[in-house]
C-alpha cells in the first residue's frame, strides 16, 4: 500500500541495536520497529525498550526477543526488513543470517557510518579493533595518558552495554567507584570502566549517545571513543586508530565489521607483536596494506606484567581471563596464560569445577579449555563464577587474574591471587607523533 511504514526487525546485542535505532529510525515516519532481538550476551531479551527512549511513534516501548525465534517473528509480524546489528561476526555467521532473514521473505540490511554515526564539536579520536580482545582498551589507555600529559583534557565514551534498566542507563557518567556501584555495574561494565577511574579520568556510557556526547562534550577538550566488541565509531572521528591481532591472523578481512574498521582507518596497529609468530604478523600487515594501502601502520608491543610472579613456578594455578575475549572473541588464552606459562606455573582445567551459566559458557564455545573466563553479565552470573572458582580452590596453589580490573577486589577469593596487567607500549612514539601532526595533542 502507498505510504504504509515498512515494519522493521533490528537483530541485536544490546548495543549497536539500540544506536542504530535512536540515529536512524526513532523518529523516522518511515518505518515501524516491531522489535529487537538479542543474542551474544545472557539474560538481555525479554526486556523492552523503554518508551522515554522509543519515542513518539512508540507509547508502549519495543519487545526485545530472542534471536532463535527471528524467522517466527518475521513471518508473524509481515516484517519487510532486517537489519543486522551487532559485531564480532565471521562472514559466515553474518552470511547465515542473512539466508535466515531472506528465506523468511524479508530484505537484509546493515546501516552504514552515513546513516549511523553523529558529528561531535570537538575533536573525536576513535579507537576500534579487528576483534575483541586485540587490545583497544589498552590502546585508548594510552592516549588517554597523552592527552592528559599535554594538558588536553580527555573524557572516554565507551561502547554501550546496557545489561540493566535502560531507562536510568540511558547516560551514565563514571569518575569514581562510587559511580560503579551506583549504577549496579556488572563485571563487564566494571572491567571496560574502572580503568579510566583509576586513572583519574572520567568515561561515558549508556543508551542514548547524542545526550551522551551532548553531557560529554561540556566537559572534553577531545572525546575518545573506546569502541568495543571490533564495532565501528557512534561518533565521526577525526582520527581512525583500528587495532588488530596477529593471534589471529586473517581475521582482520574475515569479520564483521573488523574488516570496515580497517578499510576506514587512518592508522592501523598491529599489537602483540611481542608474542606473536613473525608470519602471522606479516599476514595481517599483508591483508591490511592490501584492504587500506593509505593506512598508516603502527607494530605495537603488549607488555604483560604478573604480581610475584617468582612465587609461581611448578604451583598449581587457576587462570581467570576477560570474557569477552574467550567468548565471542574467539581467543582459547589471554594474557593470563601468557603470564601463567612465563611464570612456569602449572594450569589446572577449570571446566570441572564450573556451574550454571559457566558451565552452559563452555557448552557454547566449545574452542575454550582450561581457562576460566571470568562472565559476570548480572548477579546470578557473578554468584556462579564465584561459586566456580571456591569449588577449584581445593585443587590449586594461586589463582592468575588475567582480567583489565582485579578481580579479587569484587568477588571474594579464598586463595592466593597474583594480577596480570597488561600495558600498550609505543618505543618509538609513533600514536603521540601523529597525534601532534593531526593537532589533537
Amino acid at each position: 500500500m502507498s505510504g504504509a511504514k515498512r515494519r522493521a526487525v533490528i537483530i541485536g546485542a544490546a548495543g549497536r541495536d539500540f544506536h542504530n535505532f535512536n540515529t536512524f529510525f526513532r523518529d523516522n515516519p518511515s518505518y515501524e520497529v516491531v522489535c529487537f532481538t538479542a543474542e551474544q550476551i545472557p539474560g538481555i531479551a525479554g526486556r523492552k525498550y523503554p518508551p522515554v527512549l522509543a519515542g513518539a511513534f512508540y507509547p508502549l516501548g519495543i519487545p526485545i526477543e530472542e534471536e532463535k525465534n527471528l524467522e517466527k517473528i518475521i513471518e508473524q509480524n509481515n516484517v519487510d526488513i532486517a537489519v543486522l546489528s551487532y559485531s564480532d561476526l565471521p562472514y559466515s555467521k553474518v552470511g547465515n543470517i542473512s539466508a535466515r532473514v531472506n528465506a523468511a521473505g524479508a530484505d537484509f540490511w546493515l546501516l552504514g557510518p552515513n546513516a549511523t554515526q553523529i558529528k561531535a564539536e570537538k575533536p573525536v579520536v576513535a579507537v576500534c579493533a579487528v576483534r575483541t580482545g586485540s587490545g583497544k582498551s589498552q590502546t585508548s589507555r594510552y592516549i588517554s595518558k597523552l592527552l592528559n600529559e599535554a594538558g588536553r583534557k580527555c573524557v572516554a565514551i565507551r561502547h554501550p552495554m546496557p545489561y540493566g534498566d535502560l531507562a536510568k542507563q540511558a547516560v551514565q557518567r563514571f569518575a569514581s567507584y562510587a559511580d560503579l556501584e551506583k549504577h549496579e555495574c556488572t563485571i563487564e561494565e566494571m572491567e571496560e570502566y574502572e580503568p579510566y577511574i583509576e586513572r583519574g579520568l572520567v568515561v561515558y556510557a549508556g543508551v542514548d549517545y547524542r545526550a551522551i556526547l551532548n553531557e560529554a562534550q561540556k566537559e572534553a577538550d577531545v572525546i575518545l571513543w573506546d569502541g568495543g566488541n571490533n564495532d565501528y565509531a557512534f561518533f565521526v572521528p577525526d582520527l581512525l586508530i583500528t587495532v588488530a591481532d596477529p593471534h589471529r591472523p586473517g581475521h582482520e578481512i574475515s569479520y564483521y565489521p573488523g574488516e570496515v574498521n580497517v578499510r576506514m582507518a587512518d592508522v592501523v596497529i598491529i599489537n602483540k607483536v611481542d608474542s606473536a609468530k613473525p608470519e602471522d604478523i606479516a599476514l595481517v600487515e599483508e591483508n591490511v596494506r592490501k584492504a587500506n594501502p593509505y593506512a598508516k601502520i603502527i607494530k605495537a608491543v603488549s607488555k604483560v606484567t604478573l604480581e610475584r610472579e617468582n612465587e609461581l613456578r611448578n604451583k598449581r594455578v587457576l587462570v581467570i581471563e576477560d570474557g569477552p575475549t574467550l567468548t565471542h572473541g574467539d581467543m582459547n588464552y589471554g594474557a593470563g596464560i601468557v603470564a601463567a606459562k612465563k611464570a612456569s606455573a602449572v594450569v589446572i582445567d577449570a571446566r570441572p569445577y564450573a556451574v550454571g551459566s559457566i558451565k552452559a559458557t563452555y557448552q557454547k564455545y566449545s574452542h575454550l579449555d582450561a581457562i576460566l573466563p571470568a562472565m559476570g553479565y548480572g548477579q546470578k552470573q557473578m554468584d556462579e563464577l564465584r561459586q566456580t572458582i571456591e569449588n577449584a580452590s581445593k585443587d590449586i596453589d594461586a589463582i592468575i587474574i588475567g582480567t583489565p580490573i582485579d578481580l579479587a577486589g569484587h568477588i571474594r577469593i579464598n586463595k592466593p591471587c597474583h594480577r596480570v596487567t597488561y600495558e600498550y607500549v609505543d618505543a618509538n612514539a609513533e600514536l603521540k607523533k601523529i597525534l601532534q601532526e593531526k593537532r589533537i595533542l
